[in-house]
């Protein structure tokens, strides 16, 4: 075990129980030279591991790959793929190396793979009769030297542009670790931003959108020192935690990234240490509870929490003391100070003073509730419209419910249930069953629960109820979708010669609950469409094989209320 070694300042250290490289926070020693840069241009970054994301942590760093999509990928290391994937959405086209050192190196958002692994992915698409396929290989069945090539860059799946998504994973818990912790540096000589602290009256019981906050803005005195712009010290009366905006840029006017570690001291004692060396994926959602959610549903500001709600299972607080509350014990002037490095060891530090004032009286005005409902508890209510069943492991902090019903929706089958609102983040999902009126028999198989923030939730009817799971709160309704999904030919025609294509391209969307699958078929014969949903954009690239002559086509396309579109046309080659 490594012995740490936490900063109480920017080059100031004193021991703890943690190891110290460089000048920042690490649990384990990691390779050097091990892994190589996967592409062959200057690694520039347009994000980095730990980034804040808007459901999740990011998990890996993103590589610019200068506006091009087809750019070479390069095995980081020797070793076998042990998986290999297309989603629609998410990762897209994407590559898994096990390495013999323990780690897992993997590649998202490629355009291609390749020969080798196209054939492996072509023949279980065909197999499954599906275009995303997960597909798991055994050791030994594609080995990789170091640097050999994999596929090409691109911009598949969730990407809003071309760059490669790497990460560098332990192989046995799956757990993805900061890659640049293993040399895999971008260049960057600026130390992380402060853009403000929050201080947090947290006498009430619980966290939520009424919790007393007062956002400080900041002022920096040199390019790694701040203070408060008010330099009056804060007064405090009771119990209290804190919060801070802050991010890192590699360069002048660069990405927003994420910064390394986070820590907080009163009076040169540590409260709360937060290290982004690794991540989980089963609680990576424990994002929303880590920053002030009900502040950034409202400005898109992502305050970061020093203290800690008590059903958040993220383990990115490497120290907390009290789940980061404190309280003063007298009414003397104490020193706060927060350290922020980046994953170079590029240091800020902020600094400021609180003190007890019992002439400060922090106000709280939260409605009441109908029923308590408790974060370590299974939770259910009723009423005559609506029934929720809510496991443990639902809520990070304990609630006080609220709910009320509203007039019947003109465009759906029930009344308005309005469940709590949308300030409460949710970490899994729950059950939620409206009972619908005046739904038709004939459209019980098309109904759904709607939600009046984000549309479709989806689900089913089932014994005079419409259920689904959800992880939001908000208005819902019941509604129905009868309307099919529309595909529209891009650049096919009845009767067109296509001699002088090499594919067939369609748009296809969804009015309501969304696209389910997409079946092709060139002469009654099942064929592969490939899909970029973010672009509605599905295409069929024509076989070697296929002969000239006259073929039929055929595209069948599903919502998840199985409407069902079908276009057919007949062409030359």
């Amino acid at each position: 075990m490594h012995k740490l070694k936490l900063a109480i300042g920017c080059g100031m250290l004193y021991f703890s129980a943690i190891a110290q490289n460089n000048d920042i926070i690490t649990s384990r020693n990691y390779p050097q030279g091990y892994f190589r840069n996967p592409l062959n241009i200057t690694p520039d970054a347009s994000g980095t591991f730990g980034e804040l994301r808007s459901t999740h942590f990011h998990a890996g760093d993103d590589y610019r790959t200068q506006q091009k999509i087809g750019l070479p990928l390069h095995a980081a290391a020797e070793g076998y793929v042990s998986r290999v994937r297309v989603q629609i959405g998410g990762g897209g086209n994407s590559v898994y190396i096990d390495h013999p050192n323990g780690y897992t190196s993997v590649y998202l958002h490629m355009d291609s793979f390749n020969d080798v692994l196209t054939n492996i992915v072509r023949a279980e698409q065909y197999k499954q009769r599906r275009f995303d396929v997960d597909i798991i290989l055994e050791p030994g069945q594609v080995n990789l030297t170091k640097g050999q090539r994999i596929g090409n860059a691109g911009n598949t799946g969730g990407s809003a542009g071309p760059h490669l998504h790497f990460e560098i994973r332990d192989t046995k818990s799956q757990h993805p670790l900061n890659p640049q912790l293993f040399g895999l540096h971008f260049n960057d000589h600026f130390n992380p931003t402060i853009h403000g602290v929050t201080i947090y009256d947290l006498n009430e019981e619980i966290f939520n959108e009424h919790t007393p906050r007062r956002h400080q803005q900041v002022k920096a005195t040199n390019s790694s020192r701040y203070t408060l712009a008010s330099p009056s010290v804060i007064p405090i009366n009771g119990k209290f935690g804190l919060g801070i905006n802050t991010i890192d840029r590699h360069r002048a006017g660069g990405f927003q990234n994420g910064v390394y570690s986070i820590e907080l001291f009163i009076d040169a004692k540590p409260i709360s240490t937060v290290l982004f060396e690794e991540l989980d994926f089963n609680t990576s959602r424990g994002i929303h509870s880590y920053i002030d959610y009900p502040y950034w549903k409202t400005t898109k500001a992502k305050v970061q929490k020093s203290f800690k709600d008590p059903g958040n299972p993220i383990d990115i607080f490497k120290l907390l003391k009290n789940r980061g509350i404190i309280e003063l014990e007298d009414d003397l002037v104490h020193d706060v100070k927060y350290v922020v490095k980046d994953v170079h060891g590029n240091c800020s530090e902020l600094n400021f003073k609180v003190q007890n004032k019992a002439t400060y009286n922090p106000k709280v005005s939260a409605p009441s509730s109908i029923q308590r409902f408790a974060y370590n508890e299974d939770n259910k209510f009723e009423a005559p419209n609506i029934k929720i069943d809510m496991p443990i492991g639902v809520l990070y902090d304990h609630l006080d419910f609220q709910y009320s019903e509203g007039l019947q929706v003109a465009t759906g089958y029930s009344l308005l249930q309005k469940v709590h609102n949308s300030f409460i983040p949710l970490f899994t999902t729950y059950k939620l069953s409206i009972k619908p009126t005046n739904l038709p028999p004939h459209l019980q198989n098309k109904a759904l629960i709607a939600s009046v923030e984000s549309g479709s939730e989806g689900g089913k009817f089932e014994n005079g109820w419409v259920t689904v799971n959800t992880r939001n709160f908000g208005n819902f309704y019941v509604a129905v979708d009868t309307i099919a999904p529309s595909i529209t030919p891009r650049n096919l025609s009845n009767g067109k010669n296509v001699s002088a294509q090499t594919k067939i391209d369609f748009t296809i969307s969804d009015n309501f609950s969304g696209i389910q699958s997409f079946d092709g078929y060139i002469n009654g014969e099942w064929i592969l469409m490939e899909y970029d949903s973010k672009n509605r954009h599905l295409w069929h690239r024509f076989d070697s094989s296929l002969p000239k002559g006259t073929h039929t086509f055929k595209l069948v396309v599903t919502d998840w209320k199985d409407n069902e579109k079908v276009y057919e046309a007949k062409f030359t080659k």
